[in-house]
């Protein structure tokens, strides 16, 4: 099917347009960027390259999608953002290219919501199936695991990992790491329960929500240091899968996640 276009948008000769993508008005799509099938960019949005935007992308007005990083070292490299598919990012959403600190990349996953006002920055990764709510703020090299959802007004710090089906409260300033399956609320954000609902929604199996509920009480209120308590769910719950992510997580994570 052919692409529709609105006489007010400006859409550079570089780009590139699949079939069925819709470009409403005062769209502004520039060079090196690539629409796939079944876009749709409502009004005012704004794409710049290199970048792409995945399948049946919906992009609300004043998005401003691949723009350059907000890095002082930045030299105006031809770093990249790759959006994948089925994804909706609402108004006001900023998302920014790579930088050439790591792989030049900045990468949104599937099925994953950006809400108003939400900004990524440079290098960071967003899995499927995230929820960013309203003005939630990642910092450069942020990590988000899939299935990961924040509150309204989080604001994460550079470098910092979010574990899958994690769950951000509103309003949680989170300077360090937060494991799978856990809630992490406050200023300084700690870990605070299980994401049960979570874990019910994905279907994991009860016998692993047991245990991972037991591995959280080990982990978080244990005054044991925490690599003492990470040795201890492995000796005693390391076997389940979903724990083992946990651990896995947990060791590979830098600075400790502080307790709860």
């Amino acid at each position: 099917m052919a692409r529709e276009i609105h006489p007010t948008a400006v859409v550079d000769r570089g780009a590139e347009l699949d079939d069925e993508v819709e470009v409403g008005p005062y769209c502004v799509i520039g060079r090196d960027v690539h629409v796939g099938r079944g876009c749709r960019l409502l009004a005012h949005v704004t794409l710049l390259g290199p970048s792409a935007l995945g399948e049946r992308s919906e992009v609300y007005p004043y998005a401003v999608l691949g723009a350059a990083p907000q890095d002082r070292g930045y030299r105006g490299e031809p770093t990249r953002l790759e959006v994948g598919k089925d994804n909706v990012i609402r108004e006001h959403v900023t998302v920014h290219r790579g930088t050439t600190k790591q792989q030049g990349l900045t990468r949104i996953g599937d099925a994953v919501m950006l809400m108003v006002g939400v900004h990524v920055a440079h290098d960071a990764v967003v899995g499927d199936h995230v929820t960013l709510t309203n003005g939630t703020m990642l910092g450069g090299h942020v990590q988000i695991g899939e299935g990961a959802i924040t509150g309204g007004s989080v604001a994460i710090a550079p470098f910092v990992r979010i574990g899958e089906l994690a769950f951000l409260a509103g309003g949680a300033m989170v300077e360090r790491d937060v494991p799978p399956f856990m809630i992490a609320a406050g200023d300084r954000a700690t870990v605070r329960a299980v994401n049960r609902v979570g874990l019910a929604r994905r279907g994991v199996p009860e016998e692993s929500r047991a245990a991972i509920k037991r591995a959280f009480r080990m982990l978080y209120r244990s005054s044991a240091p925490l690599s003492e308590s990470i040795d201890a769910v492995e000796q005693a719950l390391g076997s389940d899968l979903w724990v083992a992510r946990i651990l896995r997580f947990l060791k590979e994570s830098s600075p400790p996640v502080r307790h709860g």
